[in-house]
């Protein structure tokens, strides 16, 4: 005969446990989750044989700020983006570095101050709703400046 007693504990104990998984913080879901870490944001690092001159420029001409000095790495923050360099035989060229503006004012302003450089004069994008122009630095790293022409979610 089969032992039928032990099936209502069993009901009652499966009943038990999904009322904690379910009301336990231990088991929020995956967004919840995430948004309890740690996360702090990250860095893009960029290969160069020209440190020096890269840090003149942009400590100087960019106005970024060096957020640590790793002698052979530098790392450069503007607003929340951090980037850095370090010392190769090899340079990478891929990518844009992009630095962003809360008006066109201030990339005008960019413009003013790097026009010897600028690839074009700041225009407006129709595509991506932006004011903005390009330029390259003392290695030839294409680097853009631009202002959204729309409200921007918080960061």
């Amino acid at each position: 005969m089969k032992n039928t007693a032990t099936f209502p504990v069993m009901v009652i104990f499966l009943l038990a446990l999904y009322t904690f998984m379910t009301s336990s913080k231990a088991f929020q879901n995956l967004n919840d989750m995430e948004s309890d870490t740690t996360k702090k944001g990250g860095i893009v690092f960029f290969r160069t044989n020209n440190l020096t001159a890269l840090e003149d420029f942009y400590l100087h001409k960019i106005g970024c700020e060096l957020w640590l000095d790793q002698g052979a790495c530098k790392i450069f923050q503007h607003g929340n983006m951090l980037f850095g360099f370090c010392k190769s035989e090899e340079v990478d060229q891929e990518g844009t570095i992009t630095f962003f503006y809360p008006d066109r004012e201030q990339v005008d302003h960019m413009y003013n101050r790097l026009e010897d450089i600028a690839l074009s004069s700041p225009k407006m994008n129709e595509k991506f709703n932006i004011y903005n122009f390009y330029a390259r630095d003392p290695e030839g790293h294409l680097i853009e400046f631009q202002s959204f022409n729309h409200e921007l979610k918080p960061y």
